[in-house]
């Protein structure tokens, strides 16, 4: 049996606390190794150590921090192969989506490159009688992420790029159910030429996530997760007089109407709603229909393509749509919320429950779902699923569709599709959601943009990477400067003002 290590001043470190979770390799439902958790004490030795070493690292000018990113880039194309499958592994997600997982982590990196520029402060010269004014951008000092299972490669990145890059150090804790990754890319950033103790990676559980939040010495913690978690992390990091920024769950509503080019809007549902087995906070969960003869149509259209969804493990090649989910007990989850859609009432028009794969029956594999004549009041309709499950909530008018969306109590991603401009301009403008899809099923802004969502899917002021991420890890410093000459009356008893 493997076991795995943190990595704490740029060395494997063997836990200490005696305790310990097992990683499966979800295709198979087979302990492929166990992760150390991490206690109190292990982690204040990991912010001792990123504390001594980050002042050295924010002395360094910011086109050498840049520099480190560019090293890494390039070996994470090196080792993209070896990531995406170590990914796998651990998550059960195909190699060409793991692939995607690094590669849109990577583009964050890419972004980063542009630090010289993004970490530039401003100036005002002569502000007042021989008066300078200028601002400058100044790191925090250690900071800290908790990331998901889902993408084991891209979110860490997300956070520990930018952080880094403005000068940070940052203590990585990942999700104990696929650990492996953020570990191998820890050791490719001092690859890149990162100082030992600037990116440390300690595993951990709930004792880990409470000794970064009330450690005094970390100044920031960024999150990913659950929305009750990401309200107790943003709570309790906030009282702590940390910057915090907390991203939750999502009940994504994909908007079809009536002159919508049907085919078009199917295909976009399958791969948005089923991708990944549905782990992404992203995916399109919800499939609104305005009218019931484009309802009728779009379920015509779906449910051949979701019968014919592959499923199967990642060592079955690039022709698998989907893997299994993460862990036994979110089969078990996804299992008991489809049951209570079919009691509740939902017609289960393509139905999953009987899927087996043979020669893989102890894995975590989820037949296909499709339900249709969902209502807001059902459970299906209200919680986050997270598995391969796409329900069906007829509208009878465009005003009724975007109510739905509007109402619900999360506003992570949204989309509509459809062939009206005016349509689409109303939608975007109106609809309370973070992300907006025109023809655009999981509308992830690219690296330059920033992600994030409204109302219960974002606990924070500001969205992760783009712009976003460098006033995040960073604090604005305004200096006013007057340099004297000549001989002076004497002290001056009043606020200056501008003559």
């Amino acid at each position: 049996m493997q076991e795995l290590t943190h990595y704490i001043g740029g060395a494997h470190v063997k836990g200490t606390s005696g305790r310990f979770a097992d990683v499966y390799n979800p295709a198979t439902g087979e302990v492929q190794a166990k992760v150390p958790l991490a206690n109190k004490a292990e982690m204040e030795r990991a912010v001792e150590i990123a504390a001594k070493a980050q002042v050295a690292w924010a002395a360094v000018n910011p086109q050498r921090r840049a520099r480190v990113m560019m090293k890494f880039v390039d070996l994470l194309n090196r080792d993209m192969d070896k990531l995406a499958e170590a990914l796998s592994r651990e998550h059960g997600k195909t190699l060409p989506d793991a692939a995607g997982d690094v590669q849109r982590g990577l583009e964050v990196v890419e972004y980063c490159i542009g630090a010289p520029q993004m970490l530039k402060g401003d100036y005002t010269d002569s502000a007042g009688p021989g008066i300078d004014m200028y601002s400058m951008k100044q790191a925090l000092g250690v900071t800290a992420g908790i990331t998901p299972f889902n993408f084991p490669a891209m979110i860490p990145m997300w956070m520990f790029a930018p952080a880094i890059v403005c000068g940070n150090a940052f203590i990585l804790k990942p999700s104990e159910r696929d650990p492996s990754v953020p570990l191998m890319l820890a050791e490719l950033m001092e690859e890149a030429g990162l100082p030992k103790g600037i990116l440390q990676v300690v595993n951990g559980d709930k004792e880990a996530v409470d000794a970064i939040l009330y450690d005094d010495t970390i100044q920031s913690v960024g999150f990913v997760g659950s929305t009750p978690i990401a309200e107790y992390i943003y709570g309790t990091g906030c009282s702590q007089g940390k910057r915090v920024q907390c991203f939750g769950g999502a009940k994504n509503h994909m908007i079809i109407m009536p002159d919508a080019d049907m085919d078009q809007a199917a295909d976009a549902l399958v791969g948005a709603g089923y991708g990944a087995a549905g782990e992404r906070c992203m995916a399109i969960s919800v499939a609104v229909p305005v009218g019931e003869d484009t309802a009728d149509r779009l379920i015509e259209a779906l449910v051949p393509r979701v019968e014919a969804l592959k499923v199967g493990p990642y060592t079955s090649g690039n022709d698998v749509d989907y893997g299994p989910v993460v862990t036994a007990a979110a089969k078990s989850n996804i299992e008991r919320l489809v049951q209570t859609g079919i009691d509740q009432g939902a017609k289960l028009v393509v139905d999953g429950r009987d899927f087996s794969l043979q020669g893989y029956e102890d894995g975590f594999f989820v037949g296909a779902h499709l339900f249709d004549n969902v209502t807001k009041d059902m459970d299906i309709y209200k919680h986050e699923i997270f598995g391969p499950v796409l329900s069906t909530v007829r509208a009878q008018t465009y005003e009724e569709a975007i109510g739905l969306a509007m109402d619900h109590e999360y506003g992570n991603g949204t989309a509509i599709f459809t062939r009206d401009g005016d349509t689409a301009r109303d939608f975007a403008n109106r609809i309370n959601i973070g992300m907006v899809g025109v023809n655009v099923p999981i509308p992830v802004p690219l690296a330059y943009h920033t992600f994030g969502g409204w109302k219960k899917s974002m606990f924070g002021d500001l969205n992760q990477h783009g712009p976003d991420a460098f006033k995040f890890y960073t604090r604005t410093k305004t200096v006013t400067s007057r340099w004297p000459s000549g001989i002076k009356e004497g002290g001056e008893f009043s606020i200056p003002v501008m003559e």
